[in-house]
């Protein structure tokens, strides 16, 4: 078979000719669409990390300290038990007020002084990322965190620290509790566990306006300094070895630690802890619902800080 003169491998689209200048062409029109200039050095086009402050969709100064989206709340129904539940919002966005959930939705947030901005579907579509939305969505506020040497008060703090909690409703059960029974605050790991949602604001009743939440770069390195500022650190623990009940230092400076449902302790802060406690179950479970376990646990420890 001949060959066809000129036919040879397809020359990739970079090595053309005409590529700088329709790239040059692009960017020049991105930047006349958006208002941000779209070109790096020797008119290369940037990366979107670096163009970019904020997603598609993200409100103009939305973004947290730590650079992620503050939390919406989307649904007539979530929205409204959110705002019932005092989840405390900084805008709520709103299509139309001609659902009764939608007007008491409005109302409440009238009465608690939280910006109304009526808006349209599709701004509201990429604030949600596409997600349903129902035509309303509450846009909640970013949680303080505390540090935890705030949480050093009086002569004989009583903190609870928490450790693999990954369920916001779990935290705010365990904040509940903590207000329940005279906690100076509840201390998170910074990574890779709960943190103050909505949910953890619905499921805390409101405790959370009052008790502190600290987050610990490093749980295990912040048990220790709350050992050497003269806490006593015990850990809620299946396999421990005394009840809660019978804890004697539990009158001073404590710390109650916290593990989740499933894996307890890790093994780092359960060998930080200077000792491992129970809750002595004669019935047939197995374990406790972590916000259970904590709120039996600080009951005890309650009663013997009182007598």
């Amino acid at each position: 078979m001949a060959k066809h003169k000129g036919k040879g491998p397809t020359p990739k689209a970079e090595d053309r000719h005409w590529h700088g200048k329709r790239q040059k062409a692009r960017a020049v029109k991105s930047a006349k669409r958006t208002g941000t200039p779209t070109l790096g050095p020797g008119g290369r086009a940037k990366p979107a990390t670096e163009t970019r402050d904020r997603p598609a969709g993200r409100p103009a100064g939305a973004r947290r300290a730590t650079g992620e989206v503050p939390e919406l709340v989307t649904g007539r129904n979530p929205v409204l038990e959110a705002l019932r539940a005092g989840v405390p919002g900084s805008t709520l966005y709103v299509m139309s007020s001609t659902d009764e959930r939608v007007r008491e939705a409005i109302q409440i947030a009238a009465d608690r002084r939280i910006p109304l901005l009526e808006t349209g579907k599709n701004e509201l579509d990429r604030m949600t990322d596409g997600a349903v939305h129902q035509g309303i969505a509450l846009q909640v506020r970013t949680y303080r965190y505390a540090h935890p040497d705030d949480l050093l008060t009086g002569p004989a703090p009583l903190i609870v620290a928490v450790d693999g909690i990954t369920d916001p409703r779990n935290l705010g059960a365990i904040v509940r509790s903590a207000a329940a029974f005279g906690a100076a605050g509840v201390v998170v790991p910074e990574r890779r566990a709960a943190g103050v949602t909505a949910g953890t604001w619905k499921s805390s009743a409101g405790t959370l306006a009052t008790v502190p939440v600290a987050q610990a770069t490093n749980l295990t390195r912040q048990l220790k300094a709350y050992q050497k500022a003269g806490c006593f650190v015990a850990g809620l623990d299946a396999g421990g070895g005394s009840a809660v009940a019978d804890l004697e230092v539990a009158d001073g400076p404590f710390v109650l630690v916290v593990g989740s449902e499933g894996k307890g302790l890790g093994r780092l802060v359960a060998d930080t802890c200077d000792l491992l406690v129970t809750i002595p179950m004669p019935g047939r479970a197995e374990s406790l619902n972590a916000g259970v376990a904590a709120g039996i646990a600080l009951y005890e420890i309650s009663r013997l800080r009182t007598s």
